[in-house]
């Protein structure tokens, strides 16, 4: 099913709704594709659609187009409205229960993170030894933080594989230690910025890569 954003009408009965289906006839509003009768169910709550789901003999995924990200994304479930109530009532019981999963699991993925930016930190000092420990902590942290979407979260990231270990590192370089920002925010655009700085960077990692921890700028 679809949120809609703009006005449209029915193709079997020329009414309209907040969702839609598209089928190789139209458009059709939910009473006309069967699913009247169904409960949306927003995003939000993993366990709660999880159950609602299981429970319900009929559902449906509810998507909306991004403008911004170009793509369907996925906004809650159709649902029967017993189910939904059904699945409220579970999630309820066992709440502290789940809350108390949570806690366990964040405080092992924290130690998991802490860990991994630690190893991270090495295999930076290990191919740069003379970028300065405060330096390689600094940029491990930065690289590898979970969600991110930084190289340090890559899969070449994760195994500390060379080249991953040396994109964290020219990324912290061409911001913290030329003009890169500077030549941005003048509004140069990002290629001609990264080519004016390019000597820079070079000449600090490769100083980094022999052991020498300070460049004069």
């Amino acid at each position: 099913m679809i949120s809609a954003h703009n006005a449209w009408t029915c193709a079997s009965c020329g009414d309209t709704g907040d969702f839609l289906l598209k089928e190789k006839a139209g458009t059709l509003c939910l009473d006309c594709a069967d699913l009247g009768h169904l409960e949306f169910l927003p995003s939000g709550d993993a366990a709660l659609t999880r159950r609602a789901t299981k429970a319900s003999p009929l559902s449906a995924v509810v998507v909306r187009w991004s403008t911004r990200r170009n793509r369907y994304e996925r906004q809650g479930i159709l649902a029967e409205p017993a189910a939904i109530e059904q699945a409220a009532q579970e999630c309820l019981s066992d709440a502290d229960v789940r809350a108390r999963r949570r806690e366990r699991e964040q405080g092992r993925r924290a130690d998991q993170d802490v860990h991994f930016q630690g190893d991270f930190a090495a295999a930076i000092r290990e191919q740069f030894p003379g970028c300065p420990i405060h330096r390689a902590e600094a940029i491990a942290l930065h690289a590898a933080a979970r969600g991110s979407g930084r190289v340090g979260r890559s899969a070449a990231g994760r195994a500390l594989d060379s080249d991953a270990v040396r994109l964290a590192v020219v990324a912290s370089v061409r911001h913290v230690d030329t003009e890169y920002n500077a030549l941005l925010m003048s509004g140069l655009d990002r290629e001609s910025a990264r080519a004016q700085v390019h000597q820079r960077v070079e000449d600090v990692i490769n100083a980094w890569r022999d052991g020498v921890a300070m460049l004069d700028g």
